[in-house]
């Protein structure tokens, strides 16, 4: 596979930023204006990926049955809104694999599930995704993934073909969307996995314990 790969795009939550505590934080205050206990640990790490929705299942469990869950996001956004970035942080490795790719001149770009006023709120704390080539998220285009039209349309920012391309996730579905679009596919093993989920099982090219292995492809 070496030598094929001329650009990489990434998921966001979960691949290059762990956004984790202030998601959870959000879900959690949503919770508890419902009188519901704050989401586990277990919980946090299998569902942060899955995004607002995810982290309100888990919470409420059997309990969301005849709830609203699209008045239950809007709820779960504002709180996100108002703490995006408190404890939200880079992954391990991120920066210097960024800052590698950048001097090899290997085009990168993110794609990601997240509403797009919340992408751009977020990414000004951290210079080093701003120099980002191509930006897609959940709202850019009329489908979000796993359906294949973000990547492919990602890979036509970076001029570059999507069998040209590595996507990295963190969950099954961006293995799958990556597949549909023709495009290499790696799972960022260190994310957001949960336990019951077995990643070798979602057939992805490629499986990275560090992030900073990406490069060993360059």
């Amino acid at each position: 596979m070496k030598g094929t790969i001329k650009a990489v795009l990434f998921d966001l939550d979960g691949t290059l930023l762990d956004t984790a505590p202030d998601m959870a934080n959000a879900a959690n205050c949503v919770l508890h204006d419902y009188g519901l206990p704050p989401l586990n640990d277990a919980q946090i790490q299998a569902n942060t990926s899955h995004g607002a929705r995810g982290l309100l299942r888990a919470g409420f469990g059997d309990s969301l049955e005849g709830r609203d869950i699209d008045s239950l996001r809007l709820s779960f956004l504002d709180h996100y809104e108002k703490n995006i970035c408190t404890d939200t942080k880079f992954y391990e490795g991120v920066t210097d694999l960024i800052a590698q790719l950048s001097a090899r001149n290997i085009p990168w770009g993110i794609v990601t599930n997240k509403p797009g006023f919340l992408t751009e709120m977020l990414l000004p704390y951290f210079p080093e995704l701003e120099q980002t080539q191509a930006l897609v998220c959940a709202d850019t285009l009329s489908r979000a993934k796993p359906h294949p039209d973000p990547l492919i349309f990602a890979a036509g920012l970076l001029s570059m073909l999507p069998s040209e391309c590595l996507y990295v996730g963190d969950i099954k579905n961006d293995i799958v969307a990556a597949k549909a679009a023709d495009m290499h596919s790696a799972v960022a093993a260190w994310g957001y996995i949960g336990a019951e989920q077995n990643p070798i099982e979602w057939d992805a090219d490629l499986i990275f314990n560090k992030a900073v292995g990406i490069l060993s492809l360059f």
